[in-house]
């Protein structure tokens, strides 16, 4: 497309010399021409030829942000019991890993988290995204939900939900998150927390349900940092895993 324009621009350029004769060539037109206007011409043509150069360029810088764009994103979180929570609290450890495959695209997760108590029945525990990736105090100093958008609870972009942990552990894979690692308003750098009770889900008919959904105490948490995908590929084989003896159990 660009070849065309700069060849169109070209024949423009010289399309104003008329041959008088059917069989004279360019270059007998170009020894008629005046010497001033042949200078024109030939500062013409090579400004022409820069402009496509540089509109060249352009696009090709454009293709490469495409590329870059496009680029499959991965995202790590190693979760750590809080440094102010007291011993007799749970001590959760894992990690929460995330993919992107671009700038436009829904965020998925894996949750895999341990040490939760070892309860008879299946108990929901809260996990949301933190404002600040600060934790010189423990998870007490992650600041309150991220909410870049200023709505209400559960409607954050980290606001992941209740998650069911069974036998004192919990592994999930999530898709269609609405957080994102790219663009202004990116995890990246920003706190994940695990909460000691469930979310209320912006129900519980008081402030703080529309805040952090009374989740509870901070038990974990990590900060998001970027990563490679091998612990995603990791986990992706672990799912299958756990798929084919889910299978094997139902048959």
């Amino acid at each position: 497309m660009l070849a065309f324009l700069f060849y169109g621009l070209l024949l423009a350029a010289c399309g104003s010399v008329t041959m008088s004769d059917p069989g004279e060539s360019s270059f007998d037109l170009a020894d008629r021409l005046d010497p001033v206007e042949k200078i024109d011409r030939l500062d013409l043509v090579e400004k022409i030829g820069d402009t496509h150069a540089k509109v060249l360029e352009i696009w090709m810088e454009l293709g490469r942000r495409r590329e870059v764009d496009a680029a499959e994103m991965h995202a790590i979180c190693r979760v750590q019991p809080s440094a102010t929570l007291p011993p007799d609290q749970p001590q959760i450890t894992g990690l929460v890993l995330f993919r992107q495959l671009g700038p436009g695209s829904r965020l998925e997760a894996y949750f895999s988290l341990e040490g939760f108590p070892a309860e008879q029945n299946a108990s929901n525990r809260a996990i949301h995204v933190h404002e600040f990736g600060d934790l010189s105090q423990g998870c007490d100093s992650t600041g309150p939900h991220y909410n870049p958008m200023e709505v209400l609870h559960p409607q954050h972009p980290g606001d992941f939900g209740n998650f069911v942990v069974r036998n004192g552990q919990l592994w999930r894979h999530r898709v269609g998150l609405t957080a994102s690692l790219a663009g202004p308003h990116s995890i990246l750098g920003r706190s994940v927390v695990v909460h000691a009770g469930e979310d209320d889900l912006g129900k519980g008919g008081n402030q703080a349900s529309l805040q952090n959904g009374n989740a509870g105490r901070r038990l974990a948490c990590c900060v998001v940092g970027t990563s490679s995908s091998a612990a995603w590929e990791s986990q992706t084989k672990e799912r299958k895993k756990r798929r084919r003896e889910s299978e094997c159990k139902t048959t």
